[in-house]
């Protein structure tokens, strides 16, 4: 997994936003919200448009008006001076409202959101008799000299059921992780949604390379991978599908007209298609930093092709 270059980010802020999606309407999701000038920068912003209107969710029940999310990815180290830098951000975007003490203090909330436990911060905590409360599965909250509530998230420890999208954020996933997440998407119908998702799925399958590899092996999991990456499968292909499509075309027309019939070129079309289609999963897997001989079994697996025919893509 070292050799991956994982955007954790992106997969956190679709995570949030499907984890608040029943609130959608009332709140609005400025990612990556810029403090004056970088690298300032906060994670995402979410501000509530009616502040009273309740949110039940065990995330979002602690919000307030404006509320500051700083995601640290595994890779990341988070400890008391990373809590200070985010008050301190929660402290200059107060600072930059527009009028006066326009955004009142007390209508702001930080949270930190991490896979695993930070115990160097809870022990900071502790010795300077600070307040810590565990109300909810994985989520802390923080009382103490502070200007702002702030509530420490750990994805870890989160439920597996209420929480699929923040818990697929990682690259200790097991089968059941996997089988919840799969789970989840395919109950999504909005293609906003959808794409969301894609998002969360894609940091997931290169953070879980080998669990991904075992699930292979499963062909309704297999399967159900493959539409998954269908996204990533069609982005790889973009810059060649027009003249994939217009060379199958004229192979299609050609075997027509020596033929002299009608169904050479609808043939001609059905294989140029699936030629593509390989081919797309083919760069796929490989960016994804699959061997030749797992891209191999896949293939063999989803369209029976013989070793002759694979080492003609390969």
């Amino acid at each position: 997994m070292s050799d991956i270059k994982i955007q954790w980010h992106p997969g956190f802020v679709a995570a949030i936003n499907l984890e608040l999606n029943e609130y959608k309407d009332n709140l609005i999701f400025e990612k990556e919200y810029n403090l004056n000038t970088k690298p300032l920068e906060i994670d995402l912003l979410i501000i509530k448009k009616e502040t009273d209107a309740p949110i039940s969710n065990e995330i979002g029940i602690f919000f307030k008006g404006h509320n500051i999310l700083e995601y640290k990815s595994p890779e990341d180290h988070l400890n008391i001076d990373s809590f200070f830098k985010t008050t301190a951000y929660a402290c200059l975007y107060k600072s930059y409202s527009a009028t006066v003490d326009g955004i009142r203090a007390d209508d702001i909330t930080l949270s930190i959101v991490r896979e695993a436990k930070p115990e160097g911060i809870f022990k900071y905590f502790r010795e300077h008799n600070c307040q810590i409360t565990n109300t909810y599965q994985g989520i802390y909250y923080i009382k103490g000299p502070f200007p702002f509530p702030a509530q420490i998230i750990v994805t870890r420890e989160l439920d597996p059921k209420e929480h699929t999208w923040l818990r697929a954020l990682s690259g200790k996933l097991d089968e059941k992780d996997i089988e919840n997440l799969l789970a989840n998407t395919n109950r999504l119908t909005g293609k906003a949604e959808r794409e969301m998702a894609d998002s969360v799925l894609e940091v997931s399958v290169k953070a879980n390379k080998q669990i991904i590899n075992k699930l292979m092996g499963d062909e309704n999991m297999c399967n159900a991978l493959m539409e998954i990456m269908e996204p990533k499968i069609k982005e790889l292909m973009e810059p060649k599908m027009e003249e994939i499509r217009k060379e199958s075309q004229l192979q299609g027309l050609r075997e027509g007209r020596r033929e002299g019939l009608k169904e050479g070129r609808r043939e001609g079309l059905k294989e140029g298609r699936k030629e593509g289609r390989i081919q797309g999963i083919i760069e796929a897997l490989r960016d994804l930093k699959h061997s030749d001989s797992e891209i191999k079994s896949i293939l063999i697996k989803q369209y029976s092709l013989t070793e002759e025919e694979l080492n003609n893509f390969l």
